[in-house]
């Protein structure tokens, strides 16, 4: 059985051999044809630089490796705002708006008053908690056996029921404290504040001062966004891999990209795209993502075999082919096809036509190909 699966290896590993070779046969071939038609050779096809002159042009060289790129797989998303680090501050009861005291995209901390209302319920809610208050000093001063055993314990009671129904209606304790501590029942005009119940910044705010505000409604979206989500959707012949920790890359422009990793995948596909939906945690402490942007993800669902791999900077096409500027001589740049593989991120894997440690151009590509081209139409003038 070992000698069977030694025997095929064998045999899978002269097959791709032979196909690279007779692909970078056919692509040689196919230059030096599309060469020859413009009456130019290889050997001619050469730009001198020094390395003053590269530094100058902006043209950077590095060497060919072996590399074991991941297999990445790249998705749409939308920027969501972490629902585990939000919060939405409404009323409990009918209210009018006094006083705002944040706005839409301010930063706040736990405790920060938010807006002040007003609202006959809670003005009957905090007379009711001062009239039971001094009910209870008196009785507490009196003692149990003065004043009997039943009105101490109503006593007692309604104070704690008359404290609970201002705190039940939106009023904080601290506020509740301070009332009592006043003692004057003027002050019960029924004003209490909203405080931010966590960290994070304001994203919505949708009402004007004096408006009347029924329970329920939202006055405050906070949200901490040095966390957010970013939600791709993928095929679920496309999830092998994917599991929870798995590496991921976005990008809301294409071009910076932010690392994150997968925290939850769906168990329920969407009915209408029949893709499941993939939740991703990133780190946004440059504040770089915002909810509701849309997004690139590029997902590791693989480790990926060794191989040679070259930046997608370094290959451009020339008579379309796929080739790379390939440094020999330490000055000398010459377009060198090459049999490409699969695209890997920023890495494009090569087949054939280059080996590991020669030179290549990984910046300025463009200005080459440019001087060549030029060169070109000038020998043909």
């Amino acid at each position: 059985m070992n000698d069977l699966t030694t025997r095929k290896n064998s045999e899978n590993f002269t097959m791709k051999f032979v196909f690279n070779f007779v692909a970078l046969l056919l692509v040689t071939i196919f230059w030096s044809l599309a060469l020859a038609e413009e009456g130019h050779d290889e050997e001619g096809e050469a730009l001198i630089f020094s390395t003053q002159e590269r530094e100058a042009a902006g043209i950077s060289v590095e060497e060919v490796s072996v590399m074991s790129l991941s297999e990445m797989l790249r998705v749409p998303a939308e920027v969501l705002i972490n629902a585990y680090q939000t919060a939405r501050v409404t009323p409990r009861i009918q209210a009018q708006i006094v006083e705002r005291h944040v706005q839409l995209g301010d930063q706040t901390v736990v405790g920060d008053r938010l807006v002040t209302l007003s609202s006959v319920a809670m003005a009957e809610a905090q007379g009711e908690l001062i009239v039971a208050e001094r009910e209870w000093d008196r009785v507490s001063s009196l003692g149990r056996k003065a004043v009997g055993e039943s009105r101490y314990v109503a006593a007692k009671v309604a104070r704690q029921q008359a404290f609970a129904k201002v705190l039940a209606f939106g009023m904080q304790e601290k506020q509740a404290e301070d009332l009592l501590q006043s003692g004057n029942a003027a002050n019960a005009i029924g004003e209490f504040d909203l405080l931010s119940p966590l960290a994070g910044t304001v994203l919505n705010d949708s009402f004007v001062t004096g408006e009347l505000i029924e329970p329920g409604r939202v006055l405050f979206e906070i949200s901490d966004e040095s966390v957010l989500w970013v939600e791709a959707r993928i095929s679920p012949n496309n999830l092998s891999g994917i599991e929870i920790g798995t590496q991921t890359r976005v990008s809301v422009n294409g071009t910076d990209w932010i690392d994150g990793s997968v925290i939850q995948l769906h168990h329920k596909l969407n009915e209408t795209t029949r893709t499941q939906a993939v939740r991703i945690a990133v780190q946004n402490t440059s504040d770089k993502l915002h909810p509701g942007q849309f997004a690139e993800v590029e997902i590791q669902t693989g480790p990926g075999t060794p191989g040679l791999a070259v930046p997608n900077s370094a290959l451009t096409l020339m008579k379309g082919l796929p080739v790379v500027f390939k440094l020999e001589g330490g000055e000398e740049f010459h377009p060198e096809p090459v049999d490409i593989g699969p695209v890997v991120g920023d890495w494009t894997l090569i087949n054939a036509g280059l080996n590991e440690g020669d030179e290549i151009a990984i910046q300025g590509v463009f200005h080459l190909k440019s001087l060549l081209l030029k060169s070109s139409i000038g020998d043909a003038d």
